[in-house]
């Protein structure tokens, strides 16, 4: 039987519109479906305007230049290396707390000051001087002096629990425990004015007399 041209037309037709709508998946969107609306994603909004650092920006460099320790040392010909390192840092508000009598010491375990440190930090050629105060609490502190302008300032102060310290090139890695058995260890670098946080990183460890029998050791022994 012949098909009459009215069906034959809507043959074509519906072969159209399945090619027009593909193959959607039932229960997709049809070719008359309307699209569902677009939710605008929030943007940040500072809590504190006024203290988000344009992006590049230092905070640090918003700090004013340190200023000059009252009643420190004169500096002679041989600058920090011909002062009294006791007195730099009884001179210094923030480290004379820590510093007490001022006992030199030559090996840990008491308190009073190490042996001081001369180290070029702020890249200008010259030593400055690190100072550290160690406290019967088992806390220490930490100070950098150097010249400006024919004078003394701090350009770093740290505290801290067990601290240490080492020099990598001219920046300077600090040490410190935490009453949660972590280790912070903090870099400093010279920005022109003062030592800078450039780094700040958190480590936990974990002794091998914590591993339990037949759990992986540090080493990655298992424990017995």
């Amino acid at each position: 039987m012949t098909p009459s041209p009215r069906s034959l037309l809507a043959t074509v037709l519906c072969a159209c519109a399945l090619a027009a709508g593909g193959c959607a998946a039932p229960g997709g969107l049809g070719a008359a479906s309307p699209a569902p609306p677009v939710s605008m994603q929030p943007r940040p909004e500072p809590l504190w305007p006024a203290w988000t650092a344009a992006p590049g920006a230092s905070v640090g460099r918003r700090e004013p230049p340190p200023r000059p320790l009252k009643n420190a040392p004169v500096l002679g010909p041989s600058g920090l290396r011909g002062v009294e390192p006791g007195e730099v840092a009884r001179a210094d508000p923030r480290m004379k707390p820590y510093v007490g009598s001022g006992t030199s010491l030559r090996a840990p375990g008491r308190a009073g000051l190490r042996p001081p440190v001369y180290k070029d930090l702020t890249g200008d050629g010259n030593p400055d001087l690190v100072v550290a105060a160690d406290m019967a609490t088992g806390r220490s502190a930490l100070s950098v002096y150097a010249v400006a302008d024919g004078k003394i300032v701090s350009v770093l102060f740290t505290i801290g629990r067990q601290l240490t310290a080492e020099a990598i090139g001219s920046d300077l890695l600090v040490r410190t425990a935490a009453d949660d058995g972590s280790e912070q260890a903090v870099r400093y670098h010279w920005d022109g004015d003062r030592m800078t946080v450039v780094n700040d990183e958190r480590t936990f460890r974990t002794p091998d007399s914590e591993c339990a029998p037949g759990s992986p050791a540090p080493d990655g022994r298992s424990a017995r």
